[in-house]
This record gives structure tokens, sequence and C-alpha cells, in this order.
């Protein structure tokens, strides 16, 4: 009899995936989402073959954040609309706070995004963010790229943490950041720093009326700079999810900004740097600081991932044993990404 390990077929599934089979992409995510030795041996190889075919411009991968109650969901799910009213297949990766007990992700997507469940163009997937400050798990940038593959729009809706919310920009081609009229927080972003995170943004539930213009007025007086993303001016904008106003001219915006990411021919480095990154964040939890001295220091290491042409998991293993090789007793060989 053939054990499920070894009828696994990562060509296969990376093909799938890429059409968009609804069934493939659930496998795939369950793939990534699974810490067991088994399963990420195979999302290894699943993503290597995925990266091997897949270019890696593709796609437009959008985050979506802010604090709690500001209306991401809504206004993602009004983005949706829009989007595919415009013929684009989207993907979603909701991240939702954990559960101290499962671990598993408390909201579920269908609660806070009503979209149609027959629409094959749409797929929408909660994950549990698992405690990370950063609004963001360890799974979300492997599971991103399985998006851009089998979508046009790719978004990542953050947990909403917050002030500590910034990995989101670190991912992500261009970050939105949605405001919540009249709630103070304006003068605590700007003391945080998390205004200098988003590419687009915006202040949601504009029909408040005289709230939401004063909270548009102070955000715009507060960004008075630009991104270097090919000289991005950050544009404050004012929509409303449950009227539908400015939706349009949201999703325009969020366009506008990766054309011109790929105008200044920036994405394909962004995304590898960003990729870096990440390979960078998951070995410091694994082998502290000390680790990433003894590969050569923070800034040289992301210097030299991000120049190499090797996928995701290979980079990342690759380093890996080097550190283990290098550790006393160091017995565990599996990755632990």
């Amino acid at each position: 009899m053939t054990s499920p390990a070894s009828s696994f077929d990562p060509a296969r599934l990376a093909t799938a995936v890429r059409r968009g089979e609804r069934a493939a992409l659930a496998r795939a995510l369950n793939l990534l989402d699974d810490r067991r030795d088994e399963p990420r041996r195979q999302a290894a190889d699943f993503l290597r073959q995925l990266e091997t075919d897949q270019p890696g411009d593709s796609g437009h991968l959008i985050g979506m954040t802010g604090p709690p109650g500001a209306g991401k969901s809504s206004l993602t799910a009004a983005l949706i609309t829009v989007w595919r009213q415009r013929g684009l297949r989207v993907g979603v990766l909701a991240v939702d706070p954990s559960s101290p007990i499962s671990g598993g992700a408390l909201l579920g997507d269908r609660l806070r995004m009503k979209t149609s469940a027959d629409d094959d163009g749409v797929f929408i997937r909660s994950l549990a963010c698992r405690g990370e400050f950063g609004g963001l798990s360890a799974e979300v940038w492997p599971m991103s790229l399985v998006m851009l593959a089998a979508f046009d729009v790719a978004v990542i809706e953050t947990v909403g943490v917050g002030q500590r919310e910034i990995d989101i920009s670190r991912m992500c081609d261009t970050t939105c950041f949605v405001a919540q009229p009249g709630s103070g927080d304006s003068v605590q972003f700007l003391k945080a720093g998390i205004l200098e995170v988003p590419h687009v943004l915006v202040v949601n539930k504009e029909d408040m009326g005289a709230v939401a213009r004063r909270t548009l007025s102070e955000l715009g007086t507060a960004l008075g700079r630009a991104h270097t993303d090919g000289n991005w001016e950050v544009p404050v904008l004012s929509a409303s999810a449950t009227s539908g106003t400015g939706i349009e001219t949201l999703a325009d915006t969020l366009d506008r900004h990766g054309r011109t990411l790929r105008k200044s021919q920036c994405l394909l480095s962004r995304r590898r740097n960003y990729r870096a990154q990440w390979l960078l964040k998951r070995l410091q939890e694994e082998f502290g600081s000390h680790g990433i001295r003894q590969l050569g220091g923070e800034a040289a290491l992301v210097e030299q991932l991000a120049g190499q042409n090797l996928s995701l998991f290979e980079q990342h293993e690759a380093l890996r044993q080097r550190l283990l090789g290098a550790a006393p007793g160091a017995g565990d060989s599996t990755s632990n990404y």
C-alpha cells in the first residue's frame, strides 16, 4: 500500500496551485501550516518546485494593516469586489488572533469578509498569528508565495495589534495602513514611527463626517515626505467600506504603487531583500544573535542572501546546517521555519 508521504508529488501540486485549483491551494497552505517533520520536508520540496517555475516578480502582494476596529476586513472585502469587477483573481491571508489552547485562529475568514462562496476567483484563508508581536506568524511569507503563484492580487490582512505591527512592511510590495477616525491614534502612530511604514494611508469610515475629515487632515499634515520606491509620495485617502465611496480610488492607488515598483525595476530586488529578512528572523529565533554573528553578522548575511538565486528553503537549510554543525551536541537537523 502506498503511503501519503511516498505518493506526494511536489511538481504536480505546484502546477495545480498555479492553475488556481482550490483543493490544491488548500492542501499547499495546510502543508505550510503543519509543523511536523515530514510535512516540513514535503513543504520544502513543494516550494522549491514552485519557486523554480514561477517568475520572482509575479502578482501584487498587498498588506492591509492598522489598529483593531479600523475596518480592515470590511475594506478588504470592498476592494475584492472592485478587483473582481476588473477581472482580477484575488487571494487573501487573513491573520487572526490565536487560541491560547489550540493555537488556531479565533476568527473565521468568512465571518469577517462577506464574499461569494461560489466565486472561484476569490480564495480566503484564516491563519493564526501564534502570538507573534509583529502580527504575522512564520508561515505567512511562504504562504504568500503560494498566493502570488495563483492570483493576480494577494492580500495579507494583519491581526491588528497596534503600534508594534510593522513586520507587514518587510514582506509586502505595497503596505496600506487603515486609520480609524476619531480614535486619537494619529499622534501615537507618529511617536511609534508607524506612519513611516505604509505606501498608502486610508481613513476608513468617511461617512462619520467631520470626525473622519479631521483625522484625514491630521494624517495629511503628518506625512510630509516620500518613500524611496521611485520617489513615491504617500497618498492619504478617505473611503467608506459601508457606502463604497473611495474604494475605486483606493484600488487605483494600490495598483499605481505596484506599477511604480515595476517601472523602477526594484520589485524583484525588494522581494529578495524581504526574503532575506524573513530568513534572518527565522535563524535568530532558532539560534539567537550568537548564531547570526557566526554567519558574519546581520548586515553581511542579508546582503549575501539577497544576492543569491537559491530557493527560500535551500538558503534556510544550508545556513541551519552550518550552524548546527558548529554547535556542539546539536542533534535535530529538521527545519523549523
